[in-house]
């Protein structure tokens, strides 16, 4: 049994173990409770970044919020402002529709004034020329009724003038 080199290997382990294996437990703990210790600070700060960001991420959450509601709120003024600014684009409007009709009602009465005016200057003109026509048609037949007139109306000339010829 002995003349085997498994059992000196056995041997040799269990003797390495027994005079050096309480340092060895020792440095191998120490290195344990030293990575222990390394992973309980990463899971702290972890845990503690991780609380930021859940912080982050409730403060982002109120500010879109916010902002949605700031948004909204524009959107409603905005609304509101179109919506008056069209009201006064149709009181505008309907002013000037109103404008322009007076103005050519106005325009349409002058030239009603313009051609009444016309047609009774044409008229008083058709009306002396019928006249003449007709006076000199009538005093070329009747040359009695001529003389006549002509005496009546040198009678009531100086009449007319207001007696100052006379």
């Amino acid at each position: 049994m002995f003349h085997e080199p498994r059992v000196w290997t056995a041997i040799a382990f269990v003797l390495f173990f027994v005079i050096f294996g309480r340092k060895i437990w020792g440095i191998i703990a120490a290195k344990l409770d030293e990575r222990a210790n390394e992973v309980r600070k990463n899971l702290d700060e972890a845990t503690r970044l991780r609380r930021e960001a859940e912080q982050m991420l409730e403060d982002s959450k109120r500010d879109h919020k916010r902002a949605q509601e700031e948004a909204q709120q524009l959107i409603a003024k905005s609304n509101e402002a179109a919506e008056q600014m069209r009201a006064q684009a149709e009181r505008d409007a309907a002013e000037i529709v109103s404008h322009h009709e007076k103005m050519a009602r106005e325009r349409i009465e002058a030239a009603e004034k313009i051609a009444l005016r016309d047609i009774r200057r044409q008229a008083a003109a058709l009306a002396v020329t019928a006249t003449r026509d007709v006076l000199a048609k009538k005093l070329a037949e009747d040359h009695e009724l001529a003389n006549k007139l002509i005496n009546n109306g040198l009678e009531t000339l100086p009449h007319a003038f207001g007696d100052k010829a006379a």
